[in-house]
């Protein structure tokens, strides 16, 4: 037999017993790393969730050094999970995945926060997400994957806790006089053959926001999981700055990475034709498309939280301040 022939040999009469050691989640045959270098010496290699000191461990779970003087070598792999995609249904769910109320299409779970009065971990996105735009009810509920994804009422996975309302600047008009002013109006047009119409819309010129947010209070705490997909577990936020780079995990585009470009922006967003004014936001390049509303923004070079992600376009990515969304919502992260 081939030197890998043996080793492979080795590795087969010990598969068993070294599978059944409590951090171990695979084994096979490759080159032994030793100080940080990869040498050519042939290992039976063991992979661990993760690596701990020897002294650590009892007795039944450690690698001894050799087997059958075959060099064995231990490497951290972490917890081994079928890959999925981002608009399948997840238990336990983690953020970046597909999750939306029950009447929307779909949208992205943000972030685990924490309500500040219970403590209660619960489920954070947009309110156009898990509101539907201010027409949703308190315990509507909310769909894992979303509906356009193939979510049904038996993937209920939370049920919406409340929101931030959204304010419009302009709306469909709801006045019955001038509802029929422009029905009468258009009556009118097309008697004289006109191809031009009259509409009635409310308009607020006064009204403006700071978030898109809302939160869901999931039906079992054991349905999500606080490791954003391709991030990790947040650890506190930090203020947007200019040229920070920043990263995002959303249920479309999945992981994208980009720059805070502009910093305390005015914008007006459309909403299937209502628009809203938002004050303060985070501007980025393009680094989204739509279903990924909800995602949480992170710094790129650590696991704060810096925004929260709502809107955009071909070019850019329209984000809310972290702060403004966990004061609004009444949470933490």
């Amino acid at each position: 037999m081939s030197s890998q022939q043996s080793v492979i040999a080795v590795k087969e009469t010990h598969k068993e017993e070294l599978m059944d050691k409590s951090n171990v989640v695979g084994v096979g045959v490759g080159y032994k790393v030793s100080g940080g270098e990869r040498t050519d010496t042939l290992s039976v290699t063991v992979l661990v969730r993760e690596k701990v000191p020897a002294s650590s461990l009892p007795p039944s779970s450690r690698v001894t050094p050799q087997l059958d003087g075959v060099p064995t070598d231990v490497v951290e792999v972490g917890t081994l999970r079928a890959f999925q995609t981002r608009t399948e249904r997840w238990r336990p769910a983690p953020p970046g995945v597909s999750i939306g109320h029950y009447q929307i299409t779909a949208g992205t779970f943000g972030a685990v926060v924490r309500d500040r009065a219970t403590g209660a971990r619960l489920i954070l996105s947009n309110n156009h997400v898990l509101a539907n735009m201010n027409n949703a009810q308190v315990g509507d509920a909310i769909l894992q994957p979303g509906p356009i994804d193939g979510g049904l009422s038996s993937d209920l996975i939370a049920h919406l806790e409340r929101f931030c309302r959204l304010e419009f600047t302009t709306s469909p008009g709801s006045c019955n006089i001038a509802g029929g002013v422009a029905g009468l109006a258009n009556l009118i047009a097309r008697w004289m053959g006109s191809q031009h119409r009259l509409q009635s819309m409310q308009i607020n010129a006064q009204a403006t926001n700071r978030v898109d947010a809302a939160v869901a209070r999931p039906v079992e705490d054991g349905f999500i999981t606080d490791e954003i997909l391709e991030i990790g577990v947040v650890q506190g936020t930090r203020p947007a700055e200019l040229l920070m780079p920043v990263r995002k995990s959303g249920r479309s585009t999945g992981l994208t990475t980009g720059q805070i470009t502009v910093i305390d922006a005015t914008v007006s967003v459309d909403y299937d034709g209502q628009t809203a004014q938002f004050d303060g936001q985070l501007v980025s390049g393009a680094m989204s498309a739509p279903g990924d509303s909800g995602s949480l923004l992170v710094a790129g070079d650590s696991l704060q939280a810096v925004g929260l992600l709502f809107a955009g376009s071909d070019q850019s990515t329209i984000f809310n301040p972290i702060q403004d969304v966990l004061d609004c919502l009444s949470v933490t992260i």
